[in-house]
């Protein structure tokens, strides 16, 4: 319960923080255009902290961690979180200074949602290990 109610506070944190960044990032160069960056904080805030706080009555439940695919989600969902917000930002930057970004970056950023993807499904199978646990012999 601790891990998750971290994972969510340490989103937070960075969530505010992507928001500052943002804020700061276009004002500095007066650019006023359509840019990752815009989004970020709303994706941390969201897929990091909300997610997070979701699974703690969730884990007070069902008990989630105890499930042999909760660990592999953690792990799993929050790399391709991180991967995914961090190409949000270099890609943001890259827009807001002008530069850009390639299809390099573009086929990279997409890694990060297929991660992301899989610790989902990880996700749903802890919960539904929980939900609907097998019985021994059936």
């Amino acid at each position: 319960m601790k891990k998750i109610y971290t994972a969510s506070l340490i989103y937070l944190i960075a969530g505010l923080a992507a928001g500052i960044f943002y804020r700061e990032m276009t004002k500095a160069v007066h650019f006023t255009a359509y840019t990752q960056l815009s989004v970020l904080h709303t994706h941390l805030l969201t897929l990091g902290m909300l997610f997070f706080l979701i699974l703690i009555p969730l884990e007070k439940l069902f008990l989630l961690t105890s499930s042999r695919w909760f660990t592999p989600f953690f792990w799993v969902y929050n790399i391709g979180l991180i991967w995914t917000v961090s190409f949000m930002v270099l890609k943001g930057t890259l827009t807001v200074l002008g530069t850009p970004s390639g299809p390099a970056i573009d086929g990279l950023s997409g890694m990060g949602h297929i991660i992301l993807t899989a610790g989902l499904i990880l996700f749903f199978a802890a919960l539904k290990n929980r939900l609907f646990p097998v019985e021994p012999g059936k």
